[in-house]
């Protein structure tokens, strides 16, 4: 119950930020605590309070903590850090062009 409590307060917390700030950085962010949330969710469900999933030849196999939920967890940090940094890119070339990195002020550019 904890952990989706703080998977709600980090989801929500990164949405009001992707929502209601006009800055793009604060977008970013915003977007990278929504990534977080998810990946803290995922990995909750991996543990069922077992052993590491990684046993000798012969040994009986018990309860064991879900690797894949980890796997997939890993691979969405690194696709999330490169789609921040290709997005903090793209925002430093918009602010060469137009001077500003606010929405509303980019929105009214083209009046």
């Amino acid at each position: 119950m904890f952990s989706n409590l703080i998977f709600i307060i980090l989801f929500m917390l990164g949405f009001y930020a992707l929502i209601m700030k006009t800055n793009l950085i604060k977008n970013v962010i915003g977007l990278n605590l929504m990534e977080a949330a998810v990946f803290f969710w995922v990995i909750s469900f991996s543990d069922i309070g077992g052993e590491i999933s990684i046993h000798k030849l012969g040994e009986t196999m018990g309860e064991f903590n879900d690797p894949v939920p980890q796997a997939l967890t890993l691979t969405g940090i690194v696709i999330g850090a490169s789609t921040a940094a290709l997005l903090l890119t793209l925002i430093i070339e918009l602010n060469k062009f137009s001077g500003t990195i606010e929405r509303d002020e980019i929105e009214g550019l083209n009046d």
